[in-house]
């Protein structure tokens, strides 16, 4: 028996703008992934959150799900356009009803919340005043994350600032594949510290009004390994790594950006925005790290004429022409990555190894695949079921080898709107049927549900 000690964390997630829908409803005003799935050939299929899962509505119904499941925690999202429309100022009323009807019907199930602050969906008012890259968004999220906490903080106690920032500042400003769609290098580098800036300040201020808080912040981490032993091939992973990990875990735990990284982009004006007293808002102690999970990655150098046709190219990567991810041939999730269960394990490892880090939790973990209903109704997705053992099976060898590892949440309770993969992408333990809003919980869910009850797993 695979056993998990008492008291271990198990829970499931969402984000706000990928199943509440209402996105006009009760005073809620864009944001940028309303504006940006609205512009053409953004989205796969032209879909779009307008609806997605009508969790504003259906709330009920999914905690009802979860009640059923047995899942201790729910980690969601607040939607910041919803609370606060202009991106300032009181917050909304309409909005804060909606959240405190949630988490009513959350204790009645007894599902304890787990709330994200910003999981990307930023006002498009403060975008068109310059969005992330600009200084003044960091202190509308820290007003915002200071309004929320003294709305919600006698009745919520985990609280997590931001939601993978990497994706937030390099997908959104530099590869432009997310929300709101840039590809701006300079602007990208810039709105990873305002992310992180906002971070600390929002930290501060909600310990200082209720210190028993649980607070912390989630970093979708990935191991950046070389495709050979060649010098050229591990320069390229310690390339990757300083901008995936060192660009968070340094500011975070009170060692800055990396000097690597400072020097690759110091044209792109980076220090330029890190002004006297910065990094120490940002080193504000935390009680957890959140971590997920998906994949690790491995590169190798690229070729000089692969380098010249790399160049100006859009990439996350920004500074790193001259690298290139590669494919391993493993078995691949429907959204083309591999699976490596062993990767979570030696990520935890590495975590606790690199860093003076609090206590982790994986916070994401989970995988896409093309669930359809069989003829008995049901939902067959025996493919989930081995990817999420297998995963969990890694994370008890990490707590087995004395990492402090304290919680599992699966993403996601809900098919839901797969940002730029829209629809088609299908990561829920319960199968949503978009036209219907059915909700159909999968083998997986049962499966889960299990695993709950039994806190771990036989063999």
């Amino acid at each position: 028996m695979v056993t998990f000690p008492e008291g271990f964390a198990w829970g499931t997630a969402t984000a706000s703008y990928q199943i509440e829908g209402a996105v006009s409803e009760d005073g809620r005003q864009p944001s940028i992934w309303d504006t940006f799935s609205h512009q053409p050939g953004r989205i796969l299929h032209g879909d779009t959150g307008d609806e997605a899962c009508d969790h504003y509505h259906r709330y009920p119904e999914d905690v009802a799900i979860m009640g059923w499941l047995g899942a201790q925690y729910y980690r969601f999202s607040l939607a910041w356009p919803r609370l606060q429309p202009a991106g300032s100022g009181p917050l909304h009323q309409p909005g804060v009803a909606f959240y405190h009807r949630l988490l009513d019907e959350l204790a009645s199930a007894g599902v304890r919340p787990w709330v994200t602050i910003y999981h990307w969906d930023l006002p498009q008012v403060l975008e068109d005043a310059g969005g992330w890259p600009v200084r003044d968004t960091a202190d509308r999220f820290a007003d915002f994350a200071a309004l929320v906490h003294q709305e919600f903080g006698s009745r919520v106690d985990w609280w997590t600032t931001l939601n993978e920032p990497f994706c937030s500042a390099f997908s959104g400003y530099a590869q432009g594949v997310h929300a709101p769609g840039r590809t701006e290098p300079a602007a990208a580098l810039a709105a990873g510290h305002h992310l992180l800036l906002g971070h600390g300040l929002a930290v501060e201020r909600m310990r200082a009004a209720r210190p028993g808080s649980k607070l912390g912040i989630t970093l979708n981490l990935s191991q950046m390994l070389p495709a050979t032993c060649s010098e050229a091939d591990r320069e390229t992973a310690a390339k990757l790594d300083a901008r995936k990990n060192g660009f968070f875990m340094g500011p975070l735990f009170a060692s800055g950006y990396p000097d690597r990284l400072l020097g690759e982009v110091a044209g792109l004006g980076l220090a330029d925005h890190i002004r006297d007293g910065d990094l120490r808002h940002i080193a504000a102690p935390l009680d957890f790290l959140g971590i997920n999970y998906y994949r690790r990655f491995y590169s190798r150098a690229r070729t000089p004429g692969e380098i010249a046709a790399a160049r100006g190219r859009p990439s996350p990567w920004v500074g790193c022409d001259e690298v290139q991810i590669v494919d391993r041939g493993r078995a691949k999730t429907q959204m083309g990555w591999e699976i490596d269960p062993d990767g979570l394990q030696e990520l935890l490892t590495w975590v606790a190894r690199e860093h003076q880090v609090p206590p982790l939790y994986i916070t994401e973990n989970g995988m896409a695949s093309d669930d359809r209903p069989s003829p008995d109704g049901a939902v067959h997705d025996g493919e989930r079921i081995a990817y999420l053992e297998s995963h969990v099976r890694a994370a008890h060898r990490a707590l087995s080898a004395g990492l402090d590892l304290r919680g599992y949440f699966v993403w996601s309770l809900l098919d839901n709107f797969e940002w730029a993969f829209g629809l088609e992408r299908r990561f829920g333990l319960v199968h949503v049927d978009y036209p219907t809003q059915k909700r159909t919980p999968k083998d997986s869910a049962h499966w889960y549900r299990q695993l709950i009850r039994a806190g771990g797993l036989d063999g």
